[in-house]
C-alpha cells in the first residue's frame, strides 16, 4: 500500500481547510473606541479661514520659516565660498607653473614691476 508523504498531506489538507478569513481587508480586526471621522470636508474659505478673518499662526509655524530661510541662506553661503576643485582649473594652473618654469611663460610677478 502506497502512503502519501508529509509535503502531499499538508497540500491536500490547505487545500481541504475552509478560509473562514480573508487575507487583504481594509477593516482593523482589533478595534479601539471610534472617534468619528477624522476628514474635515471643505469650507470653501481658503485654509479654512472665513473672509474678513485674521489668520492665527501657530506655535511652529516662525520657527519652521527661520529655520528652512537660514538653512537656504546657509547653503548658498557655503556654494558660494566653496573651494575650486575642479579637474580644469587644476590643469589650468599646472599647465602655467610648467611653461612658466622652462621660460615659455613670464611670470605675471615679475612682468608687473
Amino acid at each position: 500500500m502506497h502512503r502519501p508523504t508529509s509535503i502531499a498531506l499538508r497540500s491536500r489538507c490547505i487545500l481541504r481547510t475552509p478560509q473562514t478569513s480573508r487575507a487583504f481587508t481594509t477593516q482593523n480586526g482589533l478595534r479601539a473606541a471610534d472617534h468619528g471621522s477624522h476628514y474635515d470636508p471643505p469650507s470653501g474659505w481658503l485654509f479654512g479661514v472665513k473672509p474678513g478673518q485674521k489668520y492665527v499662526k501657530e506655535g511652529w509655524e516662525n520657527i519652521w520659516y527661520f529655520g528652512f530661510i537660514g538653512s537656504l541662506v546657509a547653503a548658498g553661503v557655503a556654494y558660494v565660498f566653496k573651494p575650486d576643485t575642479s579637474i580644469q582649473t587644476w590643469a589650468l594652473e599646472e599647465a602655467r607653473r610648467r611653461l612658466e618654469a622652462e621660460g615659455i611663460l613670464e611670470d605675471p610677478e615679475q612682468a608687473k614691476k
